[in-house]
Parts: structure tokens; sequence; C-alpha cells
């Protein structure tokens, strides 16, 4: 396919693939910025294309992984690291600790519970809250899916448990 008209279905296709940013990001702002992202790394790639593929499934995918490549970004960096002995990581979510006293003792709560945990339910579960699927922590553990599966479920019913008084 000559540049004319790959830059031509680029074109083409910009409506649907900004439909379909909007429906990634549920925000037109940061759906736009999808959307141009996307075609940038089309046109930065276009040597990669393939004439006889699926122009609209190739433009698609780099939309979706740019997307989730974004949102894990976000994730890491809204984390942060516990000083405590064993350095763990934490998610920060917006709601859970507010500007208050109470806010901050449930944070604080939960970090020690976290901490008292045995290793081998505290390192997958530090690993889900910090962004990891499930399978990444299996391959990284050298453990069974089901055994991670299960070690996070009883780590969050642990959790529930022991913060009921605190909510």
């Amino acid at each position: 396919m000559n540049t004319a008209s790959f830059v031509q279905n680029l074109v083409n296709v910009q409506p649907e693939l900004l439909s379909f940013a909007y429906k990634l990001t549920a925000d037109s702002e940061e759906a736009y910025d999808l959307l141009q992202e996307t075609s940038l790394k089309a046109l930065g790639n276009e040597e990669k294309y393939e004439d006889g593929t699926n122009f609209k499934g190739w433009i698609y995918t780099i939309m979706r992984n740019t997307f989730i490549n974004s949102y894990r970004k976000v994730l890491r960096d809204r984390a942060y690291i516990d000083q405590s002995d064993n350095c763990c990581f934490f998610n920060q979510g917006y709601d859970i600790a507010v500007d208050t006293s109470e806010g901050n003792y449930d944070l604080k709560e939960m970090h020690r519970i976290v901490r008292l945990l045995p290793d081998e339910y505290r390192i997958p579960f530090l690993m889900y809250v910090s962004g990891f699927k499930y399978r990444e922590i299996a391959e990284k553990l050298h453990l069974p899916l089901g055994t991670v599966k299960s070690r996070i479920y009883f780590t969050r019913k642990r959790l529930q448990r022991d913060l009921k008084d605190f909510r």
C-alpha cells in the first residue's frame, strides 16, 4: 500500500476511531488525545503494515494497546512506596483516605493488617493492587493461577473482616 492510500484509509476511519476512543475513555478530551496518539503511531509505523491485512483491525489494535498502556502508566504513577521494613507498593486510591484523621487512620490500619500477613498472601495481594494481572503474578511467583486467585481472594476477605469496624 502506498503512502497516499494509507493516509486516505487513516482519514476515512477517523470518525469510527473517535467513537471507539470515547467508549474507552468516556471523556471527549481524552478521546481526542487518544485518537491523535493512535494516528501518530499508525503513521510512524506505516512500514509495519502489510498489504492484505485488515486496516481497521490493525488501527483499532493500536488504539486499544495505546489506551491500555496509558492506563497502566496512570496506575503506576499513582503507586507510592510504603517505607516500612518490607517496602510494599500500594495504589493510592482517591477515595480511600480523605483528608481527615479518621480516613488516615483507616489507611494506616489497612497497611498494618497487610504487613501482618504471611508473605505467601501479602506478596500476591500487593502485586494485584499494584496493577499486575493474575496471570502475571502467577508467572512471576511461579505459582498456579488458581493459587494466586485464591490467595488474593482470601486476603481481600480478611481485610474486609478486619476493617469492618473502621467503616
